[in-house]
């Protein structure tokens, strides 16, 4: 048997927060991209890249009434604070042994988190616009409470992303209400991060590949690592550390050079890990 995957739909990014009649706006859902995939009753679970993930997660192999394709996200829960901890999600998707799967299963559970539906009862529905898919998805009945709905309102963006920013969510997504499923990235689907801003110190850079060490202050002051800074600086920023960076250099490795902690740069990022390390830190600028 041939079990089915569809490439996902992916976003483009939008500038700023935006509201617009021709769109709907969703959370953005801080978990990993999720087809769920169900052949004669059959259950196949797929990353957005075709790795096929059913093992993973037991509690998500439940049928529904007929063969069908859904994309979504999967996602955990803080039971502390109710939100969605996407620490958790890479646990459940890193572990590998069926004993430890199944013991996180029940301490540290998913939810597929559903917006879309591509096939149901042998039919494509790819080229159908967005609220027909979504009006389709609304109909259907969900195997459990491990399964939920994505929520979505017409038009008013900048509301819902004010809500993102007030709960420190990860964002919001923009789709357009007409807009058929394209197997690849396109501007008809748009995500909006909501970004967190940092201050760091450049502690040394990888040698190979680019990557700046960021480092922060401890309790005491002492700087400490927190993470690798591996976007948005161009070719000027680089050049403008590396001419500086020269003069401060303390030491260096097989991979990394150290620098004295004299140069500041602000960084975007999705939020602080619970280690205490930048989460996607993004260069913005130089802190003079």
């Amino acid at each position: 048997m041939v079990y089915l995957f569809i490439s996902p739909m992916l976003l483009e990014t939008a500038a700023t927060p935006f509201s617009d009649s021709r769109y709907i706006f969703e959370p953005k859902i801080d978990g990993h991209r999720l087809i769920y995939s169900q052949q004669n009753s059959i259950v196949r679970l797929y990353t957005r890249h075709n790795n096929d993930c059913t093992h993973q997660y037991p509690e998500l192999l439940l049928p529904f009434d007929d063969d069908i394709i859904l994309d979504g996200e999967v996602a955990c829960y803080d039971p502390a604070t109710g939100l969605v901890d996407f620490e958790s999600i890479m646990k459940r998707f890193k572990a590998k042994k069926s004993e430890k799967i199944q013991q996180l299963t029940s301490t540290l559970p998913v939810t597929f988190v559903i917006f879309d539906v591509l096939h149901y009862k042998g039919q494509d529905l790819q080229q159908l616009p967005l609220m027909q898919r979504k009006e389709l998805l609304a109909g259907l009945t969900l195997p459990s409470d491990r399964f939920g709905m994505i929520p979505f309102i017409e038009g008013a963006g900048d509301a819902l992303f004010k809500q993102m920013q007030d709960l420190k969510l990860e964002g919001m997504v923009g789709k357009k209400k007409d807009s058929k499923y394209y197997n690849r990235r396109h501007s008809a689907w748009q995500k909006v991060i909501n970004w967190s801003y940092a201050d760091v110190f450049i502690i040394g850079y990888r040698k190979e590949e680019f990557g700046w060490l960021a480092g922060v202050p401890n309790e005491s002051g002492k700087i400490r690592p927190s993470g690798i800074i591996e976007l948005g600086a161009t070719p000027t920023h680089k050049k403008a550390f590396y001419g500086v960076s020269k003069a401060l250099i303390t030491g260096e490795n097989r991979d990394y050079v150290y620098v004295e902690p004299r140069i500041r740069a602000r960084v975007k990022m999705r939020n602080w890990t619970k280690n205490g390390l930048l989460r996607s830190p993004v260069f913005t600028e130089f802190i003079v």
